[in-house]
């Protein structure tokens, strides 16, 4: 079976194009002129690319590629949220999805085909888990994106923001997250703030440091309870970094900038974490970090176990959360008739670790093993 050796491009940030332009004994300025070829003007074609003497176009036409992932289905929601459905290698499929507001369009990426973690009120966690993303599928959902949606009449790029918030765990994909982190942050692709680039994460301390060293972007913390023995149900992840070397790890991404606040994230499970002490206890925990609070209404899937809270008691603990000091805002819900809201996500996911059969057999859908 004959194998394609060539390189995606889409999967170098500047550094790697500098190395790859570097071995065809070019000079690293054709990284910059490739950049904005692929990221600014959107161009997959070697020979449209003028500004490279024939010779390179040649050359690079037997020695690199520009793959990106296949669109399957474009959905739009009714609030104006489109959701796309990308095949990547393997048999499976991701979702991005792309909500617009007033003053701002965001684009919502996934890192990984499933999610590493389980977390119980997760749809994506659900699904299992089968590889991390390649840097050219993580960028190529970016890239999709912005040709689908285009310019606004000023012409302003549409996606104005992005958060690594789709499937998956991005510390866990560490090296090729950063690598498209850099380029959404590169002024010679698509140049954005790091003030515009968050990565959410459940935790992963150790990840959460190399982050601040070498790309600090934005940084969103999935917490959801304000005690170890809560949030050890919700976010397993919690057994092996409890909060308080979390909250420690995120004092650290912060200290020296007063400009930087860690946004942390808290899903409102009916009768599970949603009570006025659990507010209080969360005021408490957070005393002295530079903080705020996302409230996010739990959103269904088939199968959950969790109701979401009513309007009442999220506006309630927002209440208790603001008179002690801590800003906090309520996340609009948007996409959910597509199944586009946070943490709906789901795609097609060829499960390597048995997590979606396990749960099958669980729900008695599936005979149980024979015992030996």
């Amino acid at each position: 079976m004959m194998t394609d050796s060539r390189i995606n491009l889409l999967n170098l940030d500047r550094v790697g194009l500098e190395a790859f332009f570097a071995r065809l004994g070019e000079k690293p300025f054709r990284a910059r002129q490739m950049l904005r070829w692929l990221h600014q003007q959107f161009v997959t074609d070697f020979s449209a690319m003028t500004d490279l003497s024939k010779s390179l176009r040649a050359r690079l036409a037997e020695t690199a590629v520009i793959a990106l992932p296949e669109v399957v289905h474009q959905h739009h929601s009714t609030d104006g949220t489109y959701k796309w459905l990308l095949r990547v290698s393997g048999g499976n499929c991701i979702e991005t999805v792309f909500i617009p507001e007033e003053d701002r369009g965001t684009l919502c990426v996934s890192s990984q085909v499933g999610c590493i973690l389980d977390c119980s009120f997760c749809a994506t966690g659900k699904q299992g888990f089968n590889r991390n993303l390649g840097v050219s599928e993580i960028i190529g959902q970016l890239w999709l994106a912005n040709k689908a949606l285009g310019r606004d009449p000023k012409g302003e790029r549409i996606i104005t923001n992005v958060v690594m918030m789709g499937m998956g765990e991005p510390l866990a994909n560490f090296n090729n997250v950063v690598a498209a982190m850099n380029l959404m942050l590169d002024d010679f692709s698509y140049g954005l703030s790091w003030r515009r680039v968050t990565l959410s994460t459940a935790g992963m301390v150790p990840a959460m440091d190399r982050l601040r060293a070498i790309c600090p972007v934005s940084l969103a913390v999935s917490l959801h309870a304000p005690t170890d023995e809560l949030r050890d149900e919700l976010v397993p992840l919690n057994k092996r970094y409890p909060i308080g070397e979390l909250l420690a790890a995120c004092r650290r991404y912060v200290a020296g900038d007063r400009r930087r606040a860690v946004t942390f994230e808290y899903v409102m499970l009916a009768g599970v974490n949603d009570s006025l002490q659990h507010a209080r206890a969360l005021l408490r925990l957070l005393q002295g970090l530079p903080a705020k609070v996302n409230l996010i209404p739990f959103n269904p899937f088939p199968g959950s176990l969790y109701r979401r809270s009513d309007t009442e008691t999220i506006d309630r603990f927002r209440e208790e959360l603001l008179r002690g000091g801590l800003m906090t805002v309520t996340r609009k819900t948007r996409g959910d008739d597509i199944a586009a809201a946070c943490g709906q996500l789901a795609g097609r996911v060829q499960d390597r670790t048995r997590r979606t059969l396990n749960q099958q057999r669980v729900a008695g859908s599936l005979p149980q093993p024979l015992s030996a």
